[in-house]
């Protein structure tokens, strides 16, 4: 399904690159631990990176019931960015390189998530984390819970940017004594550290993570 256009969401900047897919939303965001939220207060603009996960057509975050970012959140607009670097793409002209990338950009307000709805999403947070570790820590406290405040932002104003291949010399460069190409990037897992004083065996989830799962 396309997301519906708007003024800020649509790209004009090299358009061909812009995707509206709601999957390919889905799929930027829930391939993310990091988001950038951008908002203004009365000391200027500020951007700050946060963790966040996906529930159906929400983006998620959490923070401190004290935190500047919460509260000017819940009183103005923002935008939410997200983007992964997949390579560098090397042409044979200096203007020409570029790089291949995924990214998202979201606009809106977000609004408070309350009660057993932010217990829920904080439970759906640890495993997003790491599938499987839920279970096994010591749950939040309610005191815990009444100190942390559980936001959410809808995706239905949103955007894609997304770039995939090879470099796009002009005609006249392609004969340049240059090599042309992708410098693939990945995100890689390495192997886990447990803590000193931690006899535990590693569990499935930790096993995975070695395994590169």
């Amino acid at each position: 399904m396309n997301q519906a256009l708007t003024d800020r969401t649509r790209i004009r900047r090299v358009a061909n690159n812009a995707q509206y897919d709601s999957a390919m939303l889905h799929a930027i965001i829930d391939d993310a631990y990091l988001c950038h939220i951008a908002f203004s207060d009365g000391k200027g603009a500020h951007c700050i990176p946060t963790a966040c996960w996906r529930e159906h057509d929400h983006l998620y975050i959490h923070g401190s019931n004290g935190s500047r970012m919460v509260k000017r959140l819940l009183e103005s607009e923002c935008c939410v960015t997200i983007t992964h670097l997949d390579g560098l793409v090397l042409a044979r002209s200096a203007f020409s390189h570029s790089m291949n990338y995924r990214s998202a950009m979201v606009y809106g307000r977000f609004e408070k998530v309350e009660d057993a709805g932010a217990r829920q999403a904080m439970e759906a947070f640890m495993e997003k984390i790491v599938p499987g570790r839920q279970a096994d820590v010591r749950p939040g406290s309610d005191k815990e819970y009444a100190a942390t405040t559980v936001l959410r932002i809808s995706l239905a104003e949103a955007a894609c940017k997304v770039r995939s291949g090879g470099p796009k010399d002009d005609e006249e460069d392609l004969s340049w004594p240059a090599w042309a190409g992708v410098l693939p990037w990945t995100r890689t897992a390495l192997a886990p550290e447990p803590a000193p004083d931690c006899g535990i065996e590693a569990p499935f989830y930790v096993r995975d993570w070695q395994r590169g799962a």
